[in-house]
């Protein structure tokens, strides 16, 4: 496990897409193309990966207007920065896959716990526990634990049968994360609703990696769907930016409005992947190859799979 070709690549995939998409947000909203201001302090928040803490203390003023997304993109780096070295530990103390997978299970129910307090007895506000990395990267040590054991993907065969997971486990999960939408009790949204919305996944995408051929599942992988995947993140960064150009921009009803702006949100996004993404993903692999010899490094269950 190599820390510094982790970070390399994880900059090359995220930094260059990011940084695009709030300059051109910026430029936007000082000609008046969006709408609302600018704050120094809030734009340098975001270019310094701390808007979600920023949005907590002062919420989405000064921001440019449809990068409130990018409170999600400062837990993602939060935790790319600090799981790696979380994640070497728990090898150097040669914890089982199994071990390991508790550990995050355990960190999980801590960080709920912690939520707790804050709605319960600190009384933080919805924005403090829904953006901030303390609160919040349980939805991403949830998909470690998998990751670590019985990963659908690199593991072996599961001892529950497909039966099971189709007609049990899927509709259940499925039920519980639309309970999680149904209920909108304000102190179980600010605490379990996030744990039992990582609980819910677990199911879906166990199944639609171990069965990618059954219907329900099959639609996930048909070209053009697959091909919305690979410029998701593109479209996550701009898509709301978007939203709002087209909203001020354009006299309309919400159906035109809406069309307009998913179009052109594709289509800044299939440019950005043309223009930006491939070739980052290029010097990634140049860089990988270099730092490799030009060897080809195995996948191993429970070893690079979280790398």
């Amino acid at each position: 496990i190599s820390l510094g070709q982790f970070y390399i690549r994880r900059a090359l995939r995220i930094l260059p897409p990011f940084y695009l998409v709030l300059a051109l947000a910026v430029v936007a909203a000082h000609w008046g193309v969006l709408p609302g201001g600018l704050l120094h302090g809030a734009v340098a928040a975001q270019a310094l990966q701390l808007a979600n803490y920023r949005i907590a203390v002062d919420g989405y003023q000064g921001m440019p207007a449809g990068t409130g997304v990018y409170w999600s993109l400062a837990v993602e780096e939060h935790f790319y920065l600090l799981f790696p070295l979380f994640f070497l530990l728990l090898q150097k103390n040669k914890l089982s896959r199994k071990s390991q997978a508790s550990t995050l299970w355990l960190l999980c129910a801590a960080i709920l716990a912690w939520r707790c307090v804050l709605v319960w007895w600190l009384h933080a506000s919805p924005d403090r526990t829904g953006v901030a990395t303390d609160t919040r990267v349980d939805s991403i040590l949830f998909g470690c634990a998998l990751a670590v054991h019985n990963n659908p993907a690199l593991d072996g065969p599961s001892r529950i049968s497909e039966r099971t997971y189709k007609l049990v486990l899927l509709p259940a999960s499925v039920a519980l994360l639309a309970f999680t939408f149904v209920n909108r009790d304000p102190a179980f949204r600010e605490t379990f609703r996030y744990s039992l919305q990582g609980l819910g996944l677990y199911v879906p995408m166990i199944v639609a990696l171990r069965f990618p051929s059954w219907a329900p599942v099959r639609v996930l992988n048909y070209r053009p769907v697959a091909y919305v995947g690979v410029l998701s993140y593109s479209l996550y960064l701009a898509h709301h930016v978007v939203l709002n150009v087209v909203g001020l921009q354009i006299t309309a009803s919400p159906l035109p409005k809406a069309c307009a702006a998913l179009a052109i949100s594709m289509l800044i996004a299939w440019a950005i992947h043309q223009l930006v993404e491939k070739p980052c993903a290029a010097l990634r692999k140049k860089l990988s190859a270099a730092a490799t010899g030009g060897a080809k490094v195995p996948w191993r269950p429970g070893h690079a799979v979280t790398t």
